[in-house]
């Protein structure tokens, strides 16, 4: 199971880090590309470094065996510096140096190559081992990674979570949230190197490939960095199941008001034989506009002094605030069509649109708001009795 994760996570920091690159093609600054690419290259290479099949590709040299742990620490040192060098470069800029990190990142690594060859470890069987004497080495090996790795993703989180809180609602904001994880994940998954300084603390050895906590973690700081960084492959294409879902319920829900005002005003429907022909979202679009329609055939039938009426005793009532508007758009358009039934106008027919809720011009929005006015229609009892006090004001029977 450990290999498989290991190897599975490979083959996602490869393709997933590739498949961006061939997606982004001349769109976006290569340098910052290839940071990208970069991190899922090293990561991968890290996390499948030392594995069983890696070594018996090595031909279970001695060399290979002794000096896999160093390799894969230094993949994923160049994973780490990636990640900094990206998040530099969204944040200053494509053509950003890279500053104090890159001179403390290749010291690092100087430091731990010279600490690892003084420690100068041995394999044993599943482990490695280190002489008591040069045991202080390896400790500070590994401590050294630690520190340098925790404090560079920490880094790299705060970054991607203030950036993500700033940025708008959509797929955007969601890669960032996705990216600030992975980084979390990778935090995680340095910090559990503490387990290989306390293992060699008490007995001078530690398992010479990753465990299964150390791979999970690492697949899933991989999984949740490809993600993010290449939403903008695959997120449409998961979207659209839900947004059709999401398209086919409002169409529903909506479908009441736009039936009493279709009978009111048959005009308003553009085309009733095509139905969902042509896909939820865009009979939901067309529900839209023909409810808008029938709006403004009704003008002239709107009372001007009602809203205010409506929404004193919406209060009186105790409607609750988030649907006192959308109650308010019901109960006066229930009235206006008992008056169009009565042939009574308020105005005339070149009046204003009586004003409402302010909407985004967006048909998503447009449409969320007549799912509450929607509602409204059918279960508030205060827009049932508007209809029958109207009923009764201009003498129209049931």
């Amino acid at each position: 199971m450990i290999e498989t994760l290991a190897y599975l996570a490979c083959v996602l920091g490869f393709a997933g880090f590739g498949g961006k690159l061939l997606e982004a093609g001349r769109d976006q600054p290569a340098r910052t590309l290839w940071f990208l690419a970069g991190f899922g290259i090293c990561i991968a290479l890290g996390i499948s470094d030392g594995m069983p099949a890696m070594d018996a590709l090595a031909g279970h040299q001695t060399w290979y065996a002794e000096y896999a742990p160093l390799a894969g620490d230094l993949a994923k040192f160049g994973a780490i510096g990636f990640t900094v060098a990206f998040t530099r470069s969204m944040r200053f800029g494509a053509d950003a140096r890279l500053g104090w990190h890159a001179v403390l990142s290749w010291a690092v690594i100087a430091v731990e190559i010279v600490l690892f060859t003084l420690a100068g470890p041995d394999r044993a069987g599943d482990e490695t081992v280190v002489a008591a004497d040069r045991r202080p080495f390896l400790v500070a090996y590994e401590l050294v990674f630690v520190v340098y790795g925790v404090l560079s993703l920490v880094l790299v989180a705060v970054f991607f979570a203030r950036f993500a809180a700033r940025a708008r609602a959509g797929s955007l904001r969601t890669g960032l949230w996705l990216i600030f994880a992975g980084a979390v994940a990778g935090v995680a998954w340095t910090l559990w190197d503490l387990d290989d300084v306390a293992s060699l603390i008490a007995t001078g050895g530690v398992e010479a490939t990753e465990d299964l906590p150390a791979v999970v973690l690492g697949a899933a700081c991989v999984v949740l960095a490809v993600a993010g960084s290449t939403l903008s492959v695959w997120g449409p294409s998961l979207a659209a199941p839900w947004r059709w879902l999401r398209a086919f319920r409002d169409y529903r829900r909506i479908e009441p008001l736009w039936t009493v005002l279709r009978d009111a005003v048959p005009g308003i429907a553009l085309d009733p034989a095509r139905g969902l022909g042509r896909g939820a979202e865009f009979a939901l679009y067309r529900r839209v506009i023909e409810i808008c329609d029938g709006h403004l055939a009704l003008r002239p039938y709107f009372d001007p002094d009602l809203p205010a009426q409506v929404v004193d005793r919406a209060r009186r009532e105790g409607v609750p605030t988030r649907w006192v508007a959308a109650t308010v758009d019901a109960a006066t358009l229930a009235a206006a069509l008992v008056a169009r039934e009565a042939g009574h106008r308020f105005q005339p027919d070149d009046a204003d649109e009586p004003v409402g809720r302010s909407v985004a011009a967006d048909v998503s929005a447009e449409a969320a708001w007549l799912v509450e006015v929607t509602r409204a229609w059918r279960r508030s009892a205060l827009v049932a009795d508007v209809r029958g006090e109207t009923r009764r004001e201009l003498g129209v029977s049931v």
